[in-house]
């Protein structure tokens, strides 16, 4: 960061629910924010929240699964991102022999070959600046592959290890790099969509956000590779 600029968050995977919360609670603390999703479905609601809090958002529309289409739209913006958010999955619950090729890869290039095109288009900024923070959502798939969750478990283990990876390489660089496992449902539309009404604790939006902040406020002597976040009530 430079001069008076604001710092920016690149948030992929903006969407209602979560994305709104990681967006809004960043610019509530002094950043722009740009947002990658698939539609201009958000676009509105994101843009408000971000407003709200002060700042200025940027909605960018692609497939994060693309890394030509992602690298169209990002490049003219990777310079200015000081924290990379990376929130898309693609949830595909089905039995191992009905998942298809397709939805087996299509799972990864959402969850992990998203992050790792933005990633590698706004990394060499960050190390040439000596800092920068970069945030992979995780879940518990990616801890424990459940039946019936073949594809989207593949995906989010190969997440997790893309996050380690990437921390032991560009820690030394001044980059911090980490993994949040989310082990229980967000509280967004989408979670009621999927699964109905809710009928257990759920986590909040804001307070998961809160935690992703916290993440990129942290003093490079303290840092957290890997945070698990959880409902009071869950088990694990």
């Amino acid at each position: 960061m430079s001069g008076l600029r604001r710092p920016t968050l690149l948030l992929t995977g903006a969407a209602e629910g979560l994305g709104t919360s990681i967006a809004g609670t960043f610019a509530a603390a002094g950043y722009d924010v740009v947002g990658l999703a698939r539609t201009e479905r958000s676009s509105a609601q994101l843009s408000q929240r971000v407003e709200q809090g002060g700042g200025a958002y940027t909605h960018l529309i692609c497939d994060v699964g693309q890394p030509i289409d992602v690298a169209a739209v990002l490049q003219p913006h990777a310079e200015r991102i000081d924290v990379f958010v990376h929130n898309p999955h693609l949830l595909v619950r089905k039995p191992f022999e009905q998942t298809t090729a397709d939805e087996f890869e299509q799972a990864w290039r959402v969850a992990c070959l998203g992050a790792v095109t933005s990633a590698q288009l706004v990394l060499p900024y960050m190390v040439a600046r000596g800092k920068g923070t970069i945030v992979l959502t995780g879940a518990t798939a990616g801890l424990r592959g459940a039946a019936q969750f073949s594809a989207f478990a593949s995906a989010k283990f190969a997440l997790r290890g893309l996050a380690q990876s990437l921390a032991r390489e560009f820690g030394p660089n001044g980059i911090h790099v980490a993994h949040v496992i989310l082990d229980g449902l967000i509280d967004e539309p989408q979670t009621d969509r999927r699964f109905g009404p809710a009928r257990s604790t759920r986590m909040n939006p804001d307070s998961v956000a809160a935690a992703y902040l916290g993440l990129a406020s942290q003093h490079p002597s303290a840092w957290t590779q890997e945070m698990d976040l959880r409902p009071f009530a869950e088990r694990f």
